[in-house]
């Protein structure tokens, strides 16, 4: 009777040249599982052998910068009536001309070590069954609010600055700045974040073998350098940080036009990795793993190749057709018409609500089961109902409009909230409507809700905020008149507004040339 076991008593003998000691293969699979993943799930198998692969495993982790992921309070998020979470990473490309390599890229030398400014601010938000996402931008130029951040590696705290524009948030302690100032304009839970800069898009893009582009006409941008002749163009190295930097040469010669050219760049990158084999070839695999953990810099929640592959094997089902991008609706700021823009009110807002409720941009998705009855930013158990005369609150306009908190105090009053408190004017002006309250008192959480469903506020419409003692509403520009806040409609899968231009992942799209800077 044979057996594939060997008999205990028989001698072991020694392995012949050229072939793997199978105890020796035991040993090492502990260690190098997780080569073993990344090899099977790249087709890496045959460059990487498990005594080699650890150790560059090791050498990539050393490779990433990381930090803290929020400046403040983000919340919890909710997960749909499946159990599952989506997936929102804010994508941030950096001015900093801190080594020699940025500065051969552009920029003067008396930048070095100067404020760091976020050039390109896009959040990908990934479906909570990962079956579509969505890339929206918002312009470099566009005015918020930045909230009060303290870097926790340095402890150095940097005061609120109200009507700022969104790409010096960076320069307010670095991307976890960047990070909060989103959630505080959108009501959206960032997940992660990724950072590069000039020589990171550089190098990434090499590593691809370059990425597929298309202008209408020749271009020459005399401030990026890009010269192009019309037609299709694989661009890398410095010609590709050049498309995504260059903003005169294109459409209107706007920021807000350029916004648009770096989503044709980031899906028709998208479509590279997937159509040219770079994901199954061994050596460009190699090549990219490098580029990437030198040119990024991520959240903690990031830190190790194998968090990066874990989030990469998130990413990997979803079809180009299936990501749609969008530019956030934004309008003239009237404090500065000609090169400042704000979010346009009531449109910005919506598109914000269907990446809050994990709505699809596009028509072909269902919305989850918990988006149709609420978007909440507050996504936390119930709470007892409260009588209103127990209720305190202190109303605070940031409208812009004259003797908002006056009226909205008298309304609550009349609403039997008598311990309303007239706040005067917030500490600078909003453009959404919120109801702030200390996440650690839940009879402060009890009062804030109370009256966001007296004034019939939206869920998303609550922030929990360490800073307030007592509940506070501050009224937005979002709310100009009335007694309670308007009703806004369910979003409805791909009734994206039409203030926000949008391409699907799967359309190649060609640049419109500026005519001044065509030859």
């Amino acid at each position: 009777m044979s057996s594939n076991h060997p008999s205990p008593h028989r001698r072991r003998q020694k392995p012949q040249a050229g072939r793997r000691d199978p105890r020796r293969q035991r040993r090492l699979t502990g260690k190098g599982v997780l080569l073993r993943r990344i090899a099977l799930g790249c087709g890496l198998v045959v460059v990487l052998g498990c005594v080699g692969g650890w150790g560059y495993v090791s050498y990539l982790d050393s490779n990433i910068r990381h930090g803290a992921l929020s400046f403040g309070d983000q919340g919890e998020e909710q997960p749909d009536a499946a159990g599952d979470m989506p997936l929102n990473i804010l994508l941030i490309g950096s001015d900093t001309r801190d080594t020699a390599a940025d500065l051969s890229l552009g920029g003067s030398r008396s930048s070095v070590n100067g404020p760091a400014h976020a050039d390109v601010e896009m959040l990908l938000h990934v479906s909570a069954d990962r079956s579509n996402a969505s890339l929206i931008s918002i312009p470099r130029d566009t005015m918020v609010d930045i909230p009060a951040c303290t870097d926790p590696a340095t402890g150095r705290h940097y005061p609120e600055a109200p009507h700022e524009q969104i790409t010096d948030s960076l320069a307010h302690g670095g991307p976890g700045c960047t990070v909060y100032t989103w959630h505080e304009l959108t009501g959206i839970h960032i997940d992660h974040y990724m950072m590069v800069d000039f020589s990171g898009v550089v190098s990434m893009a090499d590593a691809v073998g370059g990425v597929p582009v298309c202008t209408t006409a020749n271009v020459a941008d005399p401030y990026s350098h890009l010269r192009l002749t019309k037609g299709d163009h694989v661009i890398k190295g410095v010609q590709a940080l050049e498309w995504l930097r260059s903003r005169h040469g294109f459409g209107d010669g706007s920021d807000l036009y350029r916004t648009q050219v770096q989503h044709m760049y980031l899906t028709s990158l998208m479509r590279q990795l997937r159509s040219a084999g770079t994901l199954t070839d061994p050596a460009r695999m190699l090549t990219l793993a490098d580029a990437a953990t030198r040119a990024l810099t991520v959240d903690d929640g990031l830190d190790s190749v194998s968090k990066l592959l874990s989030l990469a094997s998130q990413l990997k089902g979803i079809q180009p057709d299936r990501l749609t991008t969008a530019t956030m609706p934004y309008a003239a700021d009237p404090s500065n018409p000609t090169a400042w823009v704000i979010p346009k009110p009531g449109d910005a807002e919506e598109l914000f609500a269907m990446v809050r409720g994990d709505v699809p941009l596009d028509a072909h998705g269902r919305i989850p089961a918990q988006a149709a009855p609420s978007t909440s930013a507050d996504p936390q158990p119930p709470v007892p109902a409260l009588a209103p005369g127990g209720v305190r609150i202190t109303v605070e306009n940031g409208s812009g409009v004259p003797g908002r908190a006056a009226q909205l105090t008298g309304v609550l009053r009349g609403l039997g909230f008598t311990l309303a408190r007239n706040g005067l004017n917030a500490p600078m002006p909003q453009h959404y409507t919120t109801v702030r309250y200390d996440p650690a008192d839940p009879q402060g959480r009890a009062e804030a809700v109370a009256v966001a469903d007296a004034l019939h506020l939206p869920p998303s419409a609550l922030r929990p905020s360490p800073f307030h003692r007592r509940p506070v509403l501050v009224i937005g520009s979002d709310w100009p008149a009335g007694e309670t806040f308007p009703v806004i409609a369910p979003p409805s899968a791909g009734a994206v507004p039409t203030s926000a231009p949008q391409q699907s992942g799967n359309q190649a799209k060609c640049a419109r040339v500026n005519p001044v800077y065509s030859w």
